[in-house]
């Protein structure tokens, strides 16, 4: 297949593109390179032979010229994380920025769309087991747009074969976000905000990348709507565990007040955040000890055979083990 992937500096759309390339696809990634994590995935792509185009899905002219005769787009470009912008932001790259490559993708007659939406659409779950068709009540305005988008993809069933795939917590190696923790864990300096007691659904990102491919492939895909996530759900503290257990480290043991941490995080985000910088603590970034979600994988199952393989426990080691050869633990 020659295929598109959107925002293929990040951490997954990176690994989708490397895995795709190593399996014989021609691939192109139409991204940005706002960052020198993102500078270097640019680099890796096109010493393995990615085509990477630089620019923004807010860009009608540019994604109408990044789409031309590929097979299958995998959408992952988002604004996510970002503390230090307005909302209309998010609404511009998530929401227009997804219309339009819908737009052009359609006009070019592209055979299949895999949207890459986000768990984060059902807001806080509190444990109970999700299925893809639980009420969605996204708490940020990440999800809020994420959630939109999905309905604009939804609005081009008859003009495109759209799947859209919401994806759980992604680890692995490439990784930078759990990087954190991992480092955290191995200076000695991690601690718990809360019990730990909240629930993730961690997916490795070699399952994911499996999960996409068959999207991409198997037509009973087209028009559903399901989440990628892995074998099981693991707590915090268990995730921490695992964490300290694959660096060979003693688990941490320290826990402070969530409200503490709360609230400073508001009083960053009023103050930096307003001013254009980003903020080193903001509400988003607390998800990690609050939200928590189970999911059945059931519909997975059903539309594409998806059973994933990497359980925390060993998914963590791998992690590590890549931490340790990149010199990214020190």
């Amino acid at each position: 297949m020659k295929m598109l992937i959107t925002g293929g500096t990040g951490f997954i759309g990176c690994r989708l593109a490397l895995s795709a390339i190593g399996e014989g696809h021609a691939v192109r990634v139409f991204t940005q390179a706002n960052n020198p994590a993102e500078e270097a995935n640019a680099k890796l792509l096109q010493d393995q032979g990615v085509e990477v185009v630089l620019g923004s899905v807010t860009d009608i002219d540019a994604v109408r010229r990044a789409v031309d005769g590929v097979v299958v787009v995998f959408h992952l470009a988002a604004a996510q994380h970002e503390a230090n912008v307005g909302d209309q932001r998010f609404w511009d790259v998530n929401v227009t920025g997804t219309k339009n490559l819908l737009e052009a993708a359609a006009d070019a007659g592209v055979p299949r769309f895999v949207h890459g939406s986000t768990i984060g659409v059902y807001g806080g779950t509190k444990g109970v087991t999700v299925h893809d068709d639980s009420p969605t009540t996204p708490t940020n305005i990440y999800g809020t747009t994420k959630l939109e988008a999905e309905n604009v993809v939804r609005g081009y069933r008859d003009r495109l074969s759209c799947v859209i795939v919401r994806i759980s917590e992604t680890y692995g190696p490439g990784d930078g976000r759990l990087l954190k923790l991992f480092r955290g864990v191995k200076r000695g300096k991690f601690f718990l905000v809360g019990d730990g007691s909240n629930l993730h659904h961690p997916i490795y990102i070699d399952d994911l990348i499996e999960g996409l491919m068959r999207s991409a492939r198997i037509d009973n895909a087209v028009g559903q709507t399901f989440v990628l996530a892995g074998p099981s759900p693991t707590a915090t503290r268990d995730m921490v565990a695992a964490t300290a257990a694959a660096l060979e480290m003693r688990a941490p043991t320290r826990r402070f007040p969530m409200a503490l941490f709360w609230w400073t995080a508001i009083g960053m985000e009023q103050t930096l955040g307003r001013i254009g910088i980003q903020p080193p603590l903001h509400r988003r970034r607390l998800n990690f000890f609050i939200l928590s979600f189970a999911f059945s994988g059931e519909d997975a199952r059903l539309a594409i055979g998806f059973e994933p393989q990497v359980d925390f426990d060993e998914g963590a080691k791998r992690t590590a083990h890549w931490y340790a050869e990149e010199g990214l633990l020190n």
